[in-house]
């Protein structure tokens, strides 16, 4: 089994770091196989809304988004991470998201996933709940800890000291690490639930 861990910091070593290698020696002390890609500091533009990925299987814009979407394929779950940028997720984490999420045709249910976010004090809760819904759109279960996923700080030296936040990164950690078990053991015994053809409407039919 296997976890990404995509950090939408900027900072390669930063306070996002630090709590996604938390979150990674504990899967891997749990016997989960975990890849930090850092993603924050690479020129990631939106989704231009071309519907070239519906014909081609993968995003016209040939960057770390179809590298990724590679191994999100084969991966069985994924960690968001991205700091607090006037209360929301960062662009560049949001337009790598968009993007890896839409342009994908394979089906992403029964993966798990979770968002992590860090502040200097503020915005972490309305960062998380956008990160969520990624996931939720998705068929892909949520994995929760003993409060919301963040870290405080400005720095990864800032964030040795919140031992919550760092304690929360573990707690993550073990039960995505117990999940992706049960959720394997129960499609070995059960199978997983049919899905039901999609109905799409809109507003206005």
């Amino acid at each position: 089994m296997k976890v990404l861990l995509i950090n939408g910091s900027p900072k390669a070593n930063g306070c996002i770091w630090r709590a996604l290698k938390e979150i990674k020696d504990t899967l891997e002390a749990n016997g989960i196989n975990a890849e930090i890609i850092h993603i924050g500091n690479k020129d990631i533009r939106g989704c231009v809304a071309c519907m070239s990925c519906k014909k081609n299987g993968k995003c016209v814009f040939d960057d770390v988004v179809n590298e990724t979407a590679a191994k999100f394929e084969e991966a069985d779950g994924l960690v968001i991470g991205s700091p607090v940028y006037y209360g929301s997720a960062n662009a560049t984490a949001v337009a790598f998201m968009d993007r890896l999420f839409y342009s994908t045709p394979f089906s992403k249910s029964w993966k798990v996933g979770a968002a992590v976010t860090s502040a200097r004090r503020a915005g972490t809760t309305a960062t998380f709940d956008e990160l969520n819904k990624y996931f939720t759109i998705s068929g892909m279960p949520v994995v929760s800890g003993q409060y919301w996923n963040a870290v405080h700080g400005s720095t990864a030296e800032d964030v040795e000291k919140d031992l919550e936040g760092l304690q929360q990164m573990r707690t993550l950690a073990a039960n995505m690490a117990f999940m992706l078990k049960s959720i394997a053991l129960g499609k070995e015994t059960f199978g997983f639930p049919e899905k039901e053809e999609f109905i799409r409407t809109n507003f206005i039919r």
